[in-house]
């Protein structure tokens, strides 16, 4: 079995096929693993260049287990409290915690007794929308829209699913900040918060509910410690090594071929790169009859400090005033948001070994229009728009920002184009309505019989933690296509 890919999602999917009793190949171009979840080292910082919020570790720990192994036993994860603290424009600030009472007494604090008895009523709704999603939705196979019949639809439309996630919140919570506390996740999934279907509020769970968690040593250390116990179970990780071809007969593909000329014959393949890049190399185009829609992009600033600020948790969302504004100016205008809000990550808060003795890291996240929604000359407008997000954290509390920066490195969107990332965008195909459960590309690809993809553009979709159950949810394809052996 060959994964192209040392991402999250091809180690996962080469953990589970190891558990099942199979002989895994992984071809990784890159001289390490991760995938988007990578890393670069700068002057002494240790910086994530990918996702920096890890939640569900459980689905980490699904995969270690189809070797005989825990996540703990590989990764010393540490739960963040706060998970997330939110800054306004209005000075004022409130502390996101995941246990319960601990959030329901910063929500009476910050907004009133009756927000809190809201917060407890949103928190339940939004436990039960999870246990109906991951069962049904979200950790499982599609091959056709008949799929979603069932009970568990019912129950989904029931609890107002396939309503709209702001309204959806504004049902519980009714104080401005709160609400968008519960719903900026919808841009993860690449929709304005009003248009998102309400089922998306699963991503709130994951973080507001389930816990947010960081990895000592960085984020890097998940694709390091999934690919050692890869390595260990049997698995032949080949880094530093691109797939320029696939070599087929009639339906199948017979081999792998790298860019070094070397050929790996398969029996399966599983193809985890840019959904566009998986079909180049199957030689496969999109019959969809809507075109697709990516998500936007992001902007992000590495920024290593000889100061920090003690207003700053781990994750600190700053909000600016705008809110819907924020998403018409780069999902429909395709331009940068005039007033900003923007993540800001702290790791050596939580991990000082990141970053030289004295010295502190930030990771600056600005969600921006992708190069398909803009027309950004990005090599000319990437040091101003570096600038402007400076001067914006400045006047919102970090003061001498700028002074105290001792090292950068700023990623636009047409860096993720030179990667290889379709419309310069690392969060692949939008969860609209038509790219969504059974309607978002499946994981296996006509006229190819033993090809299957996974990763963020295929099912379930985008996120660490979905990228990891698109993983498992190939390599159960797999096995079912090479007779016995089942998932552990």
């Amino acid at each position: 079995m060959v994964v192209v890919g040392a991402g999250l999602s091809g180690l996962s999917c080469a953990l589970h096929l190891l558990g099942a009793g199979r002989d895994v190949v992984v071809v990784e171009r890159e001289d390490h693993p991760g995938g988007r979840a990578g890393r670069q080292d700068m002057e002494g910082y240790r910086l994530d260049t990918g996702p920096t919020v890890l939640t569900m570790p459980e689905l980490l720990d699904e995969a270690f287990a189809a070797v005989g192994e825990s996540v703990r036993d590989r990764i010393e994860l540490v739960p963040l409290a706060p998970a997330y603290r939110a800054a306004f424009a209005d000075g004022s600030t409130i502390d996101v915690h995941t246990d319960r009472a601990r959030m329901a007494a910063e929500v009476a604090r910050a907004a009133g007794t009756r927000e809190a008895v809201g917060y407890l009523r949103l928190r339940d709704w939004l436990t039960r929308l999870y246990d109906v999603e991951m069962r049904s939705f979200i950790d499982a196979q599609f091959d056709s829209p008949l799929d979603l019949l069932g009970p568990d639809l019912v129950r989904l439309a029931a609890m107002g699913g396939f309503g709209r996630l702001a309204p959806a919140v504004g049902r519980h919570v009714k104080d401005e900040r709160l609400r968008r506390i519960f719903s900026f996740q919808a841009l993860y999934a690449g929709v304005a918060p009003d248009r998102a279907l309400a089922a998306y509020a699963v991503i709130a769970y994951m973080d507001t509910v389930a816990g947010v968690y960081f990895p000592r040593g960085g984020m890097r250390m998940i694709g390091e410690a999934m690919a050692a116990a890869a390595a260990k179970a049997g698995a032949d990780l080949r880094y530093g090594e691109s797939v320029s071809r696939l070599e087929r007969s009639g339906d199948r593909v017979t081999a792998v071929i790298t860019d070094q000329g070397e050929r790996i014959a398969c029996d399966q393949v599983v193809l985890t790169t840019d959904l566009p890049a998986a079909h180049r190399l199957l030689g496969h185009r999109s019959r969809r009859p809507v075109r697709q829609r990516f998500s936007p992009s992001a902007v992000v600033l590495h920024l290593g400090t000889d100061r920090t600020w003690d207003h700053l948790s781990h994750h600190t969302i700053s909000f600016g005033t705008a809110w819907q504004s924020t998403f018409t100016e780069i999902i429909d205008q395709g331009r940068t948001m005039s007033d900003p809000s923007l993540l800001v990550t702290q790791p050596t808060l939580t991990d000082p070994s990141l970053a030289p003795e004295g010295r502190h890291l930030f990771y600056v996240l600005a969600p921006a229009p992708n190069l398909e929604a803009g027309a950004i000359d990005w090599d000319e407008e990437g040091s101003r728009y570096r600038d402007h997000i400076v001067s914006t954290l400045e006047s919102r509390g970090m003061t001498g920002l700028d002074a105290s920066v001792r090292a950068e490195h700023l990623v636009t969107p047409a860096d993720w184009a030179r990667k290889g990332l379709a419309r310069g965008t690392p969060f692949s195909l939008a969860h609209t309505f038509t790219q969504t459960g059974p309607f978002r590309p499946r994981n296996t690809v006509p006229g190819t019989a033993n090809a299957v993809l996974a990763g963020c553009g295929t099912t379930p979709g985008v996120g660490l933690p979905t990228v990891l159950v698109s993983g498992k949810l190939a390599a159960a394809r797999v096995v079912s296509r090479t007779g016995s052996g089942v998932l552990r």
